[in-house]
């Protein structure tokens, strides 16, 4: 079977799929920690490889930035290939003090500051919640590891927060929001569409940026010096 946006076979498709947002991040993930892989979708340059972690069928299928697309792909996961799982591995900017780069935030719920969830299901919450469960796990892993982690809330903003001037755009964020931890741009469409479908949602998330710190990481290094949420993500996996 194909869709508009995707051409994989469904039987190419596994049930517990990781979504980064690069497409080269599908790519390196499939390179450099799956056995086995190979590509299912090339559909609008969006990268798709199932392959083997330990053992265990996953596919890694990019997001492309933003609601709309994280939407359009979550959707027809979910929806024509009877995907269970999605957990979107990315990156964020840290809007807490207390966050270093490359901490990983575990998102227990997403502040929704775009109209898809509204346009798509008439829903006009303003918090979409992760699967607890899958976020259980993957505090108990992360504490096993002892990596640096926060878990909590995050908001979904469609600007890249880099580039927004206005003085007050932390101070709005923390009054509609209520003290997020950072920001990022999908993970309230993928929480929402997994209400509305009845499906299981998670997100991981790596602090690449931080107005507190006047730091970030490189374009390179969003590619490829993320492994412990990566390795986090894909151990999990052996747990659901």
């Amino acid at each position: 079977m194909s869709t508009i946006h995707i051409d994989a076979k469904k039987e190419d498709v596994k049930k517990i799929v990781l979504m980064p947002g690069d497409p080269l991040r599908a790519k390196y993930i499939a390179e450099n920690f799956l056995e086995d892989a190979y590509q299912i979708n090339h559909t609008r340059g969006m990268l798709a490889y199932t392959g083997k972690y330990l053992g265990k069928d996953v596919t890694v299928f990019a997001s492309g930035m933003g609601c709309p697309s994280m939407g359009i792909y979550a959707y027809e996961l979910y929806k024509f290939y009877e995907v269970d799982v999605i957990v979107r591995i990315g990156t964020c900017g840290a809007i807490s003090k207390e966050l270093n780069l490359l901490d990983i935030i575990i998102a227990d719920s997403s502040c929704d500051f775009s109209n898809l969830p509204e346009l798509l299901f008439q829903d006009n919450s303003f918090e979409f919640f992760a699967t607890n469960a899958i976020n259980n796990t993957l505090e108990k892993m992360a504490k096993e590891r002892n990596f640096s982690y926060k878990r909590g809330k995050v908001a979904t903003v469609d600007a890249f927060d880099a580039y927004v001037k206005d003085k007050e755009f932390l101070k709005k964020l923390y009054e509609r929001s209520g003290n997020p931890l950072a920001t990022e741009m999908e993970s309230s469409a993928l929480f929402a569409i997994a209400k509305h479908l009845n499906k299981s949602a998670a997100c991981l998330l790596s602090v690449t940026d931080s107005p507190f710190k006047k730091e970030e990481i490189s374009s390179e290094m969003r590619e490829s010096a993320l492994g412990n949420m990566i390795s986090l993500a894909l151990d999990m996996t052996h747990n659901l």
